[in-house]
Formats: structure tokens, C-alpha cells, sequence
């Protein structure tokens, strides 16, 4: 099973990142968020932390949706997807696959972004690299297990991806919310040694909350992904 994921993984991006189109748009759409907040942004009043934190989460949270249309959009345009579901493995493998792909995509979508951050915003990661790099790795697992499962309900279709935004980002409001919050952290001004024990604690908290999470979107989309993919229609 997981053999077959990483093959499917391996082609989706191959198949993603050569065609361009759904990668470019993604890229572009997250670096004119941060582009058009930084013109928001005077030289007296800065984007601080908090704001950076918030245009870099949005952006990503935009950015996957359009990655997760686009990667289940493969097997529909070519009708392939009779192929994978007669294919001899459980088929919560396809999704993991599809999660793969899209949360290597979104992994090279924020670097792009962080690097966009501090060019028009100033903000570079400061504090706390250590807690914040897993705090990253939890959402955005959390963001890719979601994500691939409510892709598959789009499955390419135009009438279908407004709802695919429309369920995702709901569920991930707690996720973002603690993401949010510790990457806010991360990229505001090191604190003093008496504050970072305090903040410490938090980030721990918003950490444990985030792993939470991505427990149940993982059980989640393993019990329903059959359900989802396998409907006619």
C-alpha cells in the first residue's frame, strides 16, 4: 500500500508540476495576498507577527484547495479512475497518494511564501524555530489529510469545487486558529527569557490541540475516503 501511494504521489506531482497551470495559479494567487497586504502596509505601520502569520496561513489555506482540485482532476479528464479504484491495493491508498503529493506541493508553496514575507513584509521566523517547524509539519499534515479527502468529493468537477472550499475550511478553523497563533510567535521579535518560558507552554497547548486534529481528519478520511471516491457521478 504504501509502495503504490508514493508511485501515485510521485506521478501526480510529476503530472502537476510539468502541466504548470493549477502550481502557477496556486503560486501567484498566495504571493499576490501577500503582495497586496504589504501595499496595505505604510513604512510607519508595519505587518506585525500576528498579521504575517495570518496572510501566510490564508494564502496556504487558498493555495490547497486549488492543488487538491487539480491533482483528483488528473483521473477525470482521462478517465483513469475506474483504473485505480480495480487496482489490487486498499483503496485509502489512493488518497494517501493524493494527500503525498499535495502536501509536498504546499511544503514548496511556503517556502515561496516565507521568502515573499520577508521581501515585501519584513517578517522572517525569529523565535522558537524548533516548535515552530512542528507546528508547520502538524498543520499542514492535518490541512493534507483534509484536504485530499474533500478533493475527492470534488473530483475535478466545476460544480463541485466551490464545495470543496466551502466544507474544507470550516473544518480547518481550529487547525489554522492554533497555527495562526504559534506561527504569529514565531515571527514576531524574540522575546525576552522571562516571556519565552510563558510562551512555551502555549505553544505546547496549541501543538497538542493541532496533533488532536490531525488524528481525527486521518481516521476520518480513511473510513470515508471508499464512501467518497467510489460513488458514481
Amino acid at each position: 500500500m504504501i509502495r503504490f501511494s508514493l508511485v501515485l504521489a510521485a506521478k501526480d506531482l510529476w503530472l502537476l508540476l510539468r502541466g504548470g497551470a493549477a502550481f502557477a495559479q496556486a503560486l501567484l494567487l498566495g504571493l499576490l495576498l501577500i503582495f497586496l497586504f504589504s501595499l496595505a502596509a505604510s513604512g510607519e505601520e508595519a505587518v506585525g507577527g500576528s498579521g504575517a502569520a495570518v496572510i501566510f496561513w490564508l494564502a496556504s489555506a487558498f493555495c490547497q484547495t486549488l492543488i487538491f482540485t487539480a491533482l483528483y482532476a488528473v483521473e477525470e479528464g482521462q478517465g483513469q479512475r475506474l483504473g485505480l479504484l480495480l487496482a489490487p491495493v486498499p483503496v485509502q491508498a489512493l488518497w494517501l497518494g493524493k494527500a503525498l503529493a499535495g502536501l509536498a506541493v504546499l511544503a514548496l508553496l511556503q517556502l515561496v511564501f516565507l521568502i515573499a514575507l520577508a521581501v515585501f513584509l519584513g517578517r522572517s521566523p525569529e523565535a522558537f524555530p524548533i516548535q515552530g517547524g512542528a507546528m508547520l509539519a502538524l498543520a499542514d499534515i492535518g490541512i493534507a489529510a483534509s484536504g485530499s479527502l474533500l478533493g475527492a468529493l470534488a473530483r475535478g468537477r466545476g460544480a463541485r469545487e466551490s464545495l470543496c472550499s466551502i466544507l474544507l475550511f470550516p473544518l480547518l478553523i481550529p487547525l489554522l486558529l492554533g497555527a495562526v497563533r504559534v506561527s504569529s510567535m514565531v515571527l514576531a521579535e524574540a522575546p525576552n527569557p522571562a516571556l519565552t518560558a510563558a510562551l512555551g507552554g502555549e505553544i505546547r497547548s496549541w501543538m497538542e490541540l493541532a496533533a488532536a486534529f490531525d488524528a481525527i481528519f486521518l481516521a476520518a478520511a480513511l473510513v470515508l475516503f471508499p464512501f467518497v471516491y467510489g460513488e458514481e457521478g
